[in-house]
């Protein structure tokens, strides 16, 4: 179990073995493919729970346009600065905003990153949806071509 960077608890079971009272030879390298599985489990957990709050999603659309600094993030909202600084903070720990220092001000950048974590992970459920889509294309032109041979006009 660990905290997420919202403070919930989350957790990450390790199949250590596979049940049985017997040692397990492990594979050269299975430790670290699970330890960095098991990262990037977390770094994106640390993203999406970042990314749930809609505050937290304009801070970064703001942010895309350039750095800020926390008074000028808060001015679009109905919320005290130590309000954005806690999800300044959300946001930090999840590794999508850095801050600066430039005098006495600390202004807020975007980091990216993680966001390309994100998008390589739903990657793959597009190229899934995608290929469902085609699927469902070429099933519903086979029932078209199926009525016009029998002679039934199709709903349109």
């Amino acid at each position: 179990m660990r905290q997420n960077c919202t403070g919930r608890t989350a957790h990450h079971p390790v199949p250590l073995d596979s049940g049985r009272h017997q040692p397990v030879k492990i594979p050269e390298g299975y430790i670290t493919k699970w330890f960095y599985i098991l990262t990037l489990d977390n770094r994106l957990d640390d993203t999406f729970a970042a990314l749930a709050d809609p505050t937290r999603r304009a801070i970064l659309a703001r942010l895309a346009a350039g750095e800020a600094g926390v008074m000028e993030l808060a001015r679009p909202f109905a919320m005290s600065q130590p309000a954005i600084s806690k999800h300044l903070k959300v946001l930090e720990r999840a590794g999508l905003v850095s801050r600066g220092r430039r005098g006495p001000s600390r202004p807020c950048r975007l980091q990216a990153a993680p966001l390309r974590e994100v998008a390589r992970w739903a990657e793959r459920y597009r190229r899934y949806w995608e290929g469902s889509f085609r699927r469902l294309d070429r099933y519903l032109g086979q029932l078209q071509r199926q009525e016009q041979r029998h002679g039934r006009r199709s709903a349109k």
